[in-house]
């Protein structure tokens, strides 16, 4: 995928090995492994064995692993699928293991919604979703609602309502827009149910960043930057 594409994370496969179905099932089956282990009965023995196993796919994997990666490539584009955006992003990018197993589509009517079943690995109150991991979704989708309004910015405040609990192993619908542009502010809202019961109500407030000045910075303070003082 090229930077023309609007891809922005910079971290993963080279321009040989563009994203496609062989990582995301290898993210997929990380994450399966990461929802046994925080609720498997298994004896020491088979924890063992298990944990070889893990360890062999880790020692494939490490020849052609950088120790580092650019942080940014590109500006999204507003056309694309969410998922595109951020293939790698720890909370909705499909080729992470670190992203719940959530699904985002732009909406007709503007804006963004997405489905999600969270399983024990992102347990906060017994039975139910870790508010943390519930934050972090409004975050990222808020986010992605702006992009697709054709105003991308970065998180000034976000504001988390928690209206009832939100249970594990319950489909969870979110819904996101745009409401107000003022100046370099912008004024999100967005809500999460399970079913028909309101769980959770977000508010941000985004602010546009100059992407001359936001690619500086990265430039200066990224994954990249850091590796060249190391070196030097």
């Amino acid at each position: 995928m090229s930077d023309e594409q609007g891809i922005v994370d910079g971290h993963g496969p080279d321009a040989a090995y563009p994203p496609g179905p062989e990582l995301r099932r290898l993210a997929d089956a990380v994450r399966r492994v990461t929802d046994q282990v925080v609720r498997t009965h298994a004896s020491p023995a088979l924890l063992s064995e298990a944990a070889a196993a893990v360890e062999q796919a880790a020692a494939l994997l490490a020849p052609v692993s950088p120790e580092w990666a650019p942080s940014v490539r590109a500006h999204p584009l507003s056309d694309l699928d969410p998922h595109v955006y951020f293939p790698f992003s720890p909370i909705v990018g499909w080729y992470s293991p670190l992203a719940p197993p959530l699904e985002c589509t732009v909406s007709e009517t503007g804006g963004i919604t997405a489905h999600a079943t969270l399983g024990a690995a992102y347990e906060g109150p017994p039975g139910c979703v870790h508010g943390g991991i519930i934050a972090g979704l409004f975050d990222e989708l808020l986010g992605i609602a702006n992009i697709t309004a054709g105003v991308g910015a970065m998180t000034g405040t976000l504001t988390i309502k928690y209206r009832s609990p939100t249970p594990l192993y319950t489909e969870l619908t979110f819904a996101g827009h745009t409401e107000q542009i003022d100046g370099r502010k912008v004024f999100t809202r967005g809500t999460m149910h399970a079913g028909e019961r309101l769980c959770a109500v977000a508010e941000g407030i985004f602010i546009v960043v100059d992407p001359a000045r936001f690619f500086d910075h990265t430039a200066e303070h990224g994954a990249a930057a850091s590796r060249v003082q190391e070196e030097t």
